[in-house]
């Protein structure tokens, strides 16, 4: 499971201490975290949250916030949204704390943490392993860790199907009030890929697929496709079987000057 998780209150009640307390304070919180000792409820039986409206705050919704020295910017709106990557979540440690908007963290409600969509929002979320579907409410900020895209609930993943391997590979889709699952397609993936470029010129996509080869990870492929404007070339590596494997190759394609890059489906 990934536990790099930060509640957005957390972080500035931790505004006030030393560098070094704040670092062990999260580092406590991370380590410790985990799922219930005890489930007296049936967690199949907890319904999808239901979107509807409600106002975004300026003050929950900034237009920038610094995570850990790294920027992360508000989305102005969540319409349109839709982003493939792995998701995580957290348990215990955080359960009945404080999450972004001023709402105690429950893990037993299906909700999740994002670092960009306003909020609140709601997601369809899609395990591209399983199929399996939820909608979750976002009211928090997270997962502060490359290349995981949002941070479920206990109760969220469980029913997702990702909280014993405790990572999977997801689909997150903006749901809007009176919508229904039937109005945004479900993603069938049966591969993941991850996408570390993508070029005007072909050549400068074999470069790059010639210098990722060199790591001797896995494949990779060049796909191409047409915009009005131009032919794109895509540098796509995979099949990525699993979330260890994903990040093995998200860190070293660092030392081939890799930072940006997103995982893509079909």
């Amino acid at each position: 499971m990934n536990k790099l998780v930060l509640l957005m209150l957390g972080i500035s009640l931790l505004t006030a201490c030393s560098t070094e307390d704040k670092t062990t304070k999260f580092e406590e919180l991370i380590v410790n975290d985990g799922r219930p000792d005890q489930i007296n409820i049936d967690i199949n039986a907890i319904p999808d949250a239901i979107p509807q409206y409600e106002p975004w705050s300026s003050i929950v919704n900034p237009k920038q916030y610094t995570v850990l020295g790294k920027e992360y910017y508000v989305l102005p709106t969540n319409k349109g949204y839709r982003q493939q990557g792995i998701a995580s979540w957290y348990g215990t440690k955080f359960h009945q704390h404080k999450t972004a908007t001023g709402e105690d963290y429950d893990m037993f409600a299906m909700t999740a943490a994002h670092k960009t969509l306003p909020i609140p929002s709601y997601v369809r979320v899609t395990n591209l392993e399983n199929q399996q579907t939820i909608i979750v409410r976002v009211n928090d900020r997270g997962p502060f860790y490359d290349h995981r895209i949002i941070d479920l609930s206990y109760v969220a993943a469980a029913k997702l199907g990702v909280e014993r391997p405790g990572t999977g590979f997801v689909e997150v889709v903006a749901v809007l009030p009176g919508e229904v699952n039937g109005d945004v397609a479900i993603a069938d993936a049966k591969h993941v890929y991850l996408q570390i470029g993508a070029f005007g010129e072909q050549k400068n996509a074999l470069t790059l697929q010639q210098r990722f080869s060199r790591l001797l990870l896995t494949t990779s492929r060049i796909v191409s496709s047409q915009t009005p404007e131009r032919i794109v070339y895509k540098v796509q590596v995979g099949p990525i079987n699993s979330v260890t494997e994903a990040d093995e190759i998200v860190e070293k394609i660092k030392n081939i000057g890799i930072y940006n890059s997103h995982f893509i489906s079909e």
